[in-house]
């Protein structure tokens, strides 16, 4: 059963994967990045979901448990760009903060 965390993190996960494609297509242009800038949406969903799932764990500090799952979440993707796109992997952890406080705020 899918519970409003969980929908809540993971629209807010494409939300915010939808500004990481603008940030990283400015960056490095979007002609040829195609399948870069749909991992990068894909890992933010991908965030999303872990954070949602992670429900009551660590209680209410959210930014803490928004730290530790965002930094375990984008630093697999940063792993996989040979460590190039800091900037990426810098939002990724902010933004697993942010989600999870939308989460465990509208839920």
């Amino acid at each position: 059963m899918v519970n409003q965390r969980l929908k809540n993190s993971i629209l807010t996960g494409a939300l915010l994967g939808v500004f990481c494609i603008i940030g990283v297509g400015y960056r490095q242009g979007y002609s040829g990045n195609g399948v870069y800038l749909f991992a990068m949406w894909y890992n933010r969903i991908i965030m999303g979901m872990m954070i949602g799932l992670a429900g009551n764990w660590l209680k209410d500090r959210f930014v803490i448990r928004g730290l530790i799952l965002g930094t375990l979440v984008t630093t697999a993707f940063f792993l996989s760009t040979g460590f190039k796109d800091v900037y990426g992997f810098l939002a990724g952890i902010a933004y697993g903060v942010i989600i999870d406080f939308i989460a465990t705020k509208y839920s």
